[in-house]
């Protein structure tokens, strides 16, 4: 998503638009992560998705006999959960122009962070893998929404 955002962003800034376009895209992509990872899901472990072992009662099979962590259920749920969650905000407030997309990616890099602790994968020597430096980046470009979520809402005269 960061390398999507990359692109949009020098390409707006390209052709001279200044406004935000990533609140229009909150629910469809919402939308289309929750289907994409429907089928990491029902791909089983071919997809390479999948958890670490565990011992959890909700842990699953996919095939070769270790029970797992279901990261694409946890995914799912988390899609869902900021879904609606949104939606329950935007009753109450009104978000400044672009925050919507702010709160959405910087939502999922924060889990995406978390997730990446209970996958397999290649950690550097200091704990973190690849995708999760990936996030902390994105983390930090967007420091401001978690210093000042305040200037999120537009506030009323």
């Amino acid at each position: 998503m960061l390398g999507g955002l990359i692109g949009v962003e020098l390409t707006k800034k390209r052709i001279g638009v200044t406004v935000s376009s990533g609140d229009l895209m909150v629910y469809p992509l919402i939308l289309a992560m929750v289907i994409g990872r429907i089928g990491c899901f029902l791909a089983g472990l071919d997809d390479g998705t999948f958890g670490v072992a565990s011992n959890l009662p909700w842990a699953i099979n996919f095939g070769d006999g270790i029970r797992r962590h279901p990261t694409n259920l946890y995914e799912i749920f988390f899609w869902l959960l900021l879904g609606i969650t949104l939606k329950l905000a935007e009753k109450k407030h009104r978000f400044t122009d672009g925050s919507k997309f702010k709160i959405f990616l910087s939502a999922y890099l924060l889990f995406r962070l978390w997730v990446e602790f209970i996958k397999p994968d290649y950690f550097f020597s200091f704990g973190l893998s690849v995708i999760q430096l990936v996030c902390l980046a994105g983390i930090l470009y967007y420091y401001k929404v978690f210093l000042h979520p305040s200037k999120l809402i537009k506030h009323h005269a």
